[in-house]
């Protein structure tokens, strides 16, 4: 017989959900657009500016605007910015999303790259990028719309020798590493011919605003999709250094193995005289200072003339969910302290936080958002790093029989892993309940193959693709009498 899964827990299911797709309904692309940037005629207002750059920018000074759109939201970040700029003339894009739009601009080339892999669409996309860009003149203004997962799905390798088969293999390998972003983004910043600013220099000339929805922490935010048009502020001895600690020469395709052993001398763009050089040899296991990255400013022209401006970001999220979760009645926590933890350590940390703090709030809403790694050593089932974080945090519920408790993880792009859900969600009885279908949670948590589990219990978050991607976001959510 099946447990029961009673009223309480079900409302307690109910509203989790709901507070998670509130926020995330509540970032609204066209919103934050219009919060940020007015078009009057022929002149673009920034209404609250990020940074250097004009307040205002005469779009009659330029022949020719150019859009670039990437990542999971380029398609209604690509959409939001043509409904608002009336001009048509001389205009010309490339939108590389997660999938080609049924109503398209004729003046753009859509691309449907792969996620978390790239795909044929990704390169070909950026090869029909620089194609754009060298076409780029100081008569000429580009708008940049970036968002997160551009890392896998718009890519090229600088050795044009490296096959797609053997760029996927190299992917894979960082995914696999149990690195977290930061780290696996320096990799593919020093492997791809559009990543760490080389698509701000294939248009040296050209004015550039670049407007971002980053998936990654703020004081990094030229780790949002390796950062295409940013300065890059990592160096080839930070290269090397990760490729030894996590052991991924061995690792990589021959082809890849190659590029790596050769270019251990090679920078990405930007001056980075003033930054902190690394000790020979590695002697040291970290660099010697801690570089927060929170400025796009950089000496090289190319950079010179770039406008940056922040739509959304993970911050908007939290408060969103910070603030339907006191209209329910919860008193509500935010601890972002285990971003980039390992899952079961984070999984751990917010447990442990959680029942010290639901013994004093008979209602609580622990909120933290970020992203949690996981570190794979064999070929992974249907999973993802959210679903794999809660199935670790039912396996610590079941100790609470009884209580009204539930955790949710999922990831505001809709997509977790290599699967359709965005996450799941837990509770006491999560354990018992899947083993009456077979499921045993330390096998599923050993072969990452959690989503089978949640999609049986009926506990997988499932969205579909949402046009975002501001992060995961976690609730811990508790009642008591």
């Amino acid at each position: 017989m099946t447990p029961t899964h009673d009223a309480a827990l079900d409302s307690l299911h109910a509203t989790a959900t709901g507070i998670f797709t509130g926020a995330l309904k509540a970032c609204n692309i066209a919103t934050a657009f219009d919060r940020r940037l007015r078009f009057d005629g022929e002149t673009l207002q920034r209404l609250m500016p990020d940074g250097c750059g004009p307040a205002t920018i005469n779009l009659s000074a330029y022949k020719r605007v150019f859009v670039v759109a990437l990542g999971k939201a380029a398609v209604p970040m690509l959409d939001t910015l043509l409904e608002r700029m009336k001009r048509r003339k001389g205009l010309r894009g490339v939108c590389c999303g997660v999938h080609i739009p049924k109503k398209r601009n004729w003046r753009i080339r859509y691309f449907e790259g792969g996620h978390p892999l790239p795909n044929e669409d990704s390169f070909a996309a950026a090869r029909a990028t620089l194609a754009l860009l060298k076409k780029a003149k100081k008569d000429t203004l580009i708008f940049f719309l970036i968002s997160g997962g551009g890392s896998a799905m718009f890519d090229l390798p600088i050795d044009p020798q490296i096959s797609l088969d053997d760029t996927q293999a190299f992917h894979q390998a960082l995914l696999a590493s149990g690195a977290p972003i930061n780290e696996i983004n320096t990799l593919r910043k020093h492997f791809s011919a559009v990543k760490a600013g080389r698509l701000a220099l294939a248009a040296p000339d050209a004015v550039k605003v670049n407007l971002l929805l980053p998936d990654v922490p703020l004081r990094s935010l030229d780790a949002l999709s390796s950062g295409p048009t940013s300065p890059d502020h990592t160096t080839a001895a930070e290269v090397q250094y990760l490729l030894q600690k996590y052991g991924l020469l061995a690792k990589f395709p021959a082809s890849v193995r190659a590029f790596f052993e050769r270019a251990e001398s090679q920078e990405s763009p930007s001056n980075k005289t003033w930054l902190p050089p690394f000790l020979p040899k590695f002697a040291k296991p970290e660099p010697a200072t801690p570089r927060h990255i929170t400025s796009m400013d950089d000496e090289d022209e190319a950079f010179r003339d770039s406008v940056f401006e922040i739509l959304l970001s993970s911050h908007d999220l939290v408060e969103n969910a910070r603030n339907l979760a006191q209209q329910a009645g919860y008193h509500t926590v935010v601890d972002n302290s285990c971003d980039d933890w390992d899952y079961a350590d984070a999984a751990g940390y917010l447990l442990k936080r959680f029942h010290e703090l639901r013994a004093i709030h008979p209602r609580l809403c622990l909120i933290s958002v970020g992203e949690v790694t996981v570190t794979m050593d064999r070929t992974p089932g249907a999973g993802g790093r959210n679903q794999q974080f809660v199935m670790a945090c039912a396996l610590e519920l079941e100790q609470h029989p009884g209580e009204r408790l539930t955790v949710l993880s999922a990831g505001s792009d809709g997509i977790d892993g290599n699967t359709q859900s965005a996450g799941a969600i837990a509770d006491p009885t999560t354990v018992e309940r899947a083993h009456t279908f077979g499921f045993h949670l330390k096998a599923s948590l050993a072969a990452f193959n959690a989503c089978p589990m949640f999609t049986a219990l009926g506990d997988a978050v499932v969205t579909g693709p949402t046009g975002q991607n501001l992060r995961d976001l976690r609730l811990l959510i508790a009642e008591r009498d």
